[in-house]
């Protein structure tokens, strides 16, 4: 492919340059091979113009940034951009073209991962070839590979994207993360339906403030969604007023689920053991469901997956019958064992609303006690730590505080942050030991749930990756009861 039928920017190339021949495109100088575009991109940590000489070296035979990196070669075409991040991911998008025909995205706080899952078995169930991309990896008729990132970088996630489609799935949900949003990694995706969950305080080390984090999420519907698509939003949300405002300026469908829902309505449910009877009104008739899950907002979450498959085009019967059958998303209040008779709950909770609505669907189980044991993240939004611990504190019986990838920071400084607003709250510095503390105090009539870390297999200690599992903590603690 010619370096002309990139779609950089809209700068006039020099002939000469326009014909270059480019076999791959990288924003990482050391995946850079011959006949690569560099991309140098100005990121948080580092620029990537300070990089483009180990580019050169390694083989690039042009380099595009928004300013000429200093010493570049004479004999290497440089490619003035507007957006290198945009133009990365438009080149990665036209240098792997194929994509799966029906793509819905989903964006939101809380819940992405679950719709996004969620979206995936339904479509499974009716008959259609589907995979889904997010924070638990790739998950396809071919298996499941975990990923690090929640929203992939470009040229990754259109090469998954391009490797799913020849592999014949033809319905993709992918999870479309604030960072991801707000770094263009998405664009040139053709994303046929896009979904809001909620809106709560996060990435807050990351945006400046939740106006601006808001921003990234309306992204999606202000720019990424294809123009004849439709915006599936939670309506019950109090921030859903304002994507449905953006959706209407784009002049997209707008759907609407939820409690208050106009399309996808919820008018009736109760708790059946670990499962759910739920009543949903849609186009005039009622579907009964019963939800093999726990939780009030998990129900949420399959009535924001049934949307986005019916503004897709499936048929809604088979779309209601098959939310019976869900199974709920690696560590998202994930039912991991019990000791005598309570049950051990594992969930990703990492945030304070998050945090609050777990707690809030296990009160209902709870008899005895309602055990918690959870941590904050180093190098992350320091504020919500003492939120954290005062939710913990207010919703549950017993707090126990503990260590949840303390990056840089010095770990007993993160507790005691969440300790101040957390009174009498416990702390074991050391996850297993938490765990296995929490264990062995269980009764009869307790609950215990384990928060932060989910599906994860590693905690960040430093700048190093500890193999640490809640799933294997758990599973520890139970063998040698």
């Amino acid at each position: 492919m010619k370096l002309a039928d990139l779609p950089l920017d809209d700068t006039r190339l020099d002939p000469r340059i326009a014909a270059i021949e480019i076999a791959g495109v990288s924003a990482d100088s050391r995946k850079v091979k011959p006949g690569f575009l560099f991309v140098a991109i100005a990121g948080a940590k580092a620029d990537g113009a300070h990089f483009a000489k180990q580019a050169v070296s390694a083989g690039a035979v042009a380099v595009a940034a928004e300013q000429k990196p200093e010493g570049l070669p004479a004999s290497v075409a440089f490619v003035p951009v507007g957006n290198a991040r945009r133009a990365l991911a438009l080149a990665a998008a036209t240098l792997f073209p194929r994509q799966p025909s029906i793509i819905a995205a989903v964006t939101g706080t809380s819940g992405k991962t679950s719709v996004a899952a969620f979206t995936r078995q339904i479509w499974a169930t009716i008959g259609q070839p589907a995979a889904s991309i997010g924070t638990v990896g790739v998950v396809s008729p071919q298996g499941e590979k975990y990923g690090s990132l929640t929203t992939p970088d470009p040229v990754e996630l259109h090469r998954t994207l391009d490797r799913l489609a020849i592999e014949g799935v033809t319905h993709l949900a992918l999870e479309a993360s604030s960072h991801g949003l707000d770094q263009h990694r998405l664009d040139g995706v053709r994303i046929s339906a896009g979904a809001f969950t909620n809106l709560s305080r996060d990435h807050l080390d990351y945006h400046a403030t939740l106006e601006d984090y808001l921003a990234a999420k309306l992204r999606l519907f202000t720019d990424l969604i294809e123009p004849s698509g439709t915006a599936v939003i939670d309506i019950d949300d109090c921030y859903a007023g304002q994507v449905v405002e953006a959706a209407k300026k784009r002049g997209l469908k707008i759907m609407t689920v939820g409690e208050h829902g106009g399309d996808i309505k919820l008018v009736g449910g109760a708790i059946d053991g670990f499962a759910q009877r739920v009543e949903i009104a849609h186009a005039g008739k009622i579907y009964k469901v019963k939800l093999p899950l726990v939780g009030g907002f998990q129900v949420q979450n399959a009535a924001v997956a049934a949307g986005l498959a019916i503004a897709t085009g499936s048929k809604p019967i088979l779309v209601f019958a098959a939310l019976d059958h869900l199974a709920g998303a690696k560590g998202r209040l994930e039912l991991a064992g019990q000791r005598n008779g309570a049950p051990i709950f594992i969930d990703y909770a990492h945030k304070p609303d998050a945090l609050a609505k777990a707690l809030a669907a296990l009160r209902p189980y709870t008899t005895g006690k309602l055990i918690v044991v959870f941590g904050c993240g180093g190098d992350r939004d320091k504020g919500k730590r003492p939120i954290m611990g005062r939710i913990a504190a207010e919703n549950a019986d017993r707090v126990i505080v503990t260590d949840d990838n303390p990056r840089s920071e010095d770990p007993s400084a993160i507790r005691a942050a969440i300790l101040a607003a957390a009174p009498g709250a416990s702390e074991i510095g050391d996850r297993a030991e938490a765990i296995r503390t929490s264990i062995a105090a269980l009764h009869k009539g307790d609950v215990l749930l384990i928060a932060g870390t989910g599906h994860e297999t590693g905690q960040i200690v430093g700048d190093k990756i500890v193999p640490f599992s809640d799933h294997e903590a758990v599973a520890a603690a139970l063998k040698s009861k």
